[in-house]
């Protein structure tokens, strides 16, 4: 049997054009959602989760204008 390397912290490029979009489009549902069930029970993730989703709505108006 031979040795199998991984590659950590290697970053895999993200498809272009309409995949790209679709992808944050829900990256950016799924933080907004996860922000708020954690709304009142743990406020420091919930409000990682806001910070997460505002970047990715950041990055999709830069990408759909």
């Amino acid at each position: 049997m031979e040795k199998q390397y991984c590659r950590v912290g290697t970053v895999t490029p993200m498809t272009s054009g309409r995949k790209a979009i679709a992808l944050l489009e829900y990256q950016y549902q799924n933080f907004v959602e996860k922000a708020t069930n954690m709304e009142y029970t743990d406020t420091k993730l919930g409000e990682f989760f806001e910070q997460k989703a505002r970047k990715l709505k950041k990055i999709l108006e830069g990408l759909v204008q």
